[in-house]
């Protein structure tokens, strides 16, 4: 009876440690932004930054860099009586988790704001969330890191850039516009086709449905990563499905099956909240192709 009281014991403790293992835990703890390192681009040329060089004409010469955030970019505001990260949109560049994720299904809420900025202040508002982020920040253009990019923009949402990585998708090539421009659409049918920073096909793949709410209100993202792939879902629809990931730092491609998880500053203000994540073993029941 002793042994077979240790033996229950032990499979309830081991069944409790792989429901612990299998639950949602918030990477935003609602309070401050603990376990994320910001990197900021140059500021634009009318804003004013104490003790940051310009030349001549006025301009900055040197990015904000890792963890300098004059202009508070990021912080942590009350919306709608719940905590949410707010990024203000005044600048280029990425809120960044200190950890990194492998095998992961990662949710969050994101809306827009009202405020745009600078060279953007008439664009559709932009954002991102950057996924498989690896190396140095501020690698493409001293802004963004390489990384697999979830597009947030307007009527984009769901789009894939490949940043100075390349993955593959199934997509189908169109002619558009009265310039006659070629543009990739995910299509489940479509053909296997390599998305990176090269001519003719380029890192741009777009979304196979506008799935996006009304500016706003909240939008439910979710981002499932598993073995190298992954897939794009928008407020429950499945945009697109991508396989492969790649990274390029090296003398050849090599299998890209983790890295840290960045939200983008772009010009526009937006706000996250609920955003949290669990390992996974497979791909989840529901968003099986």
């Amino acid at each position: 009876m002793r042994q077979l009281a240790f033996l229950l014991a032990g499979i309830f403790f081991a069944r409790a440690a792989l429901a612990a293992d299998d639950s949602w835990r918030p990477l935003f703890n609602g309070k401050d932004l603990s376990g994320w390192e910001a990197y900021l681009n140059k500021p634009f040329h009318t804003w004013d930054v104490p003790d940051l060089k310009r030349d001549t004409n006025g301009n900055y010469l040197e990015v904000l860099g890792r963890n300098r955030d004059p202009l508070k970019v990021f912080t942590v505001e009350m919306v709608g009586g719940q905590p949410a990260i707010h990024v203000s949109g005044q600048g280029f560049g990425t809120l960044t988790t200190t950890e990194t994720f492998t095998n992961f299904h990662l949710r969050l809420q994101v809306k827009w704001g009202e405020k745009r900025w600078a060279n953007r202040a008439k664009s559709r508002r932009d954002a991102g969330l950057l996924y498989f982020v690896h190396g140095e920040p501020g690698f493409r253009s001293e802004t963004w890191p390489r990384s697999i990019e979830f597009q947030i923009q307007e009527r984009d949402f769901g789009d894939l850039y490949a940043v100075a990585t390349q993955i593959t998708v199934r997509a189908r090539k169109e002619t558009q516009g009265a310039n006659h421009r070629t543009v990739y659409i995910y299509d489940p049918k479509g053909e296997p086709t390599l998305f990176v920073e090269k001519k003719p096909i380029g890192n741009h793949c777009a979304h196979l449905m506008n799935a996006e709410k009304p500016r706003g209100e909240w939008n439910t993202l979710d981002l499932i990563c598993f073995n190298g792939d992954s897939i794009h879902v928008v407020n429950g629809r499945v945009v697109m499905r991508l396989h492969n990931a790649q990274r390029l730092d090296g003398a050849e491609p090599a299998p890209l099956r983790s890295g840290a998880i960045s939200l983008q500053t772009e010009g526009a203000e937006v706000f996250y909240r609920n955003v949290e994540i669990k390992p996974i073993t497979k791909i989840p029941d529901e968003f099986v192709e």
